[in-house]
């Protein structure tokens, strides 16, 4: 069995977190979610029309109306979508993200919908450094940690910065998924562009191992398979996969709830 000691061994010997870094700033993620003007209204609303309607498990999940008024830290905010609901919705929102190129439209969105936040280009793995300690209500991190050298230094970091009564809300690719099982099959890959340094997949054990002596894991449960024809896809048309589009939504539920990609935890600092 995988434990997190043997990922990150394995790890820290590979690419560095400026490989991670220029990976980012190269293509951020979801930058091409519309085809619009890159910076302008029109294209910040298609970028979020398009991820909710693909993960619109993340509105559930991310419950943006709950901080309303609450201190809201996000460990890799890329080019905002999640930022502008917390935002919207009150809360005293903080975002850190490792690539430049993502923070800068992050930046310019809350300057096009005039909305107030602190963005700061951070390294997660040293996040002490840089924000409050024991300071944060919410923590969120949605797709991020499984992407650095040192996944179990940047979780370490959020209980520095949380409060002892805080949440931490986080996103982790798991293993025992249909994403994963036609990346192993040659089907597929784990982003958009090929290359990415690190995409660690999570069992319920090594989740544990990644936050032993830190968090408890409140609940862990997963959700998301990507039903689409990809060529169609990138083209902005949404036409399922045959096979998905010939099973019921009850049984496509269910084939999420088993083998999603997402895998969707909330944790309590210990």
């Amino acid at each position: 069995m995988t434990s997190i000691t043997d990922v990150l061994t394995e790890e820290v010997t590979g690419p560095g977190i400026e490989a991670v870094e220029n990976y980012w700033n190269a293509r951020p993620c979801n930058v091409r979610h519309s085809p619009k003007p890159v910076g302008s209204r029109e294209y910040f609303d298609e970028v979020e029309q398009r991820k909710h309607f693909v993960e619109p498990h993340i509105q559930g999940f991310a419950q943006f109306a709950r901080w309303k008024g609450k201190r809201v830290l996000e460990v890799g905010c890329g080019i905002g979508t999640a930022a502008v609901n917390f935002a919207r919705c009150g809360a005293d929102y903080t975002g850190v993200e490792l690539s430049d190129a993502s923070l800068k439209l992050a930046r310019q969105r809350f300057d096009v919908y005039g909305l107030d936040g602190r963005f700061m280009l951070c390294n997660a793995e040293q996040l002490s450094q840089h924000v409050e300690s024991n300071f944060y209500d919410l923590v969120y991190s949605f797709g991020v940690i499984h992407h650095s050298p040192n996944q179990r230094a940047i979780v370490e970091e959020v209980r520095k910065v949380i409060r002892h009564d805080g949440e931490f809300r986080c996103m982790l690719y798991a293993k025992n998924s249909w994403k994963d099982i036609m990346i192993e099959a040659g089907f597929d890959q784990p982003e958009a562009q090929r290359g990415c340094p690190y995409a660690t997949t999570y069992t319920p054990p090594m989740l544990h191992d990644l936050y032993r002596g830190l968090f408890e894991v409140v609940s862990a449960e997963q959700t998301h398979i990507f039903p689409y024809v990809v060529e169609k896809y990138v083209n902005y048309e949404y036409e399922l996969q045959p096979w998905f589009k010939a099973m019921p939504p009850e049984m496509f539920a269910a084939l999420e709830q088993r083998l999603g990609w997402h895998m969707l935890i909330v944790g309590r600092p210990i």
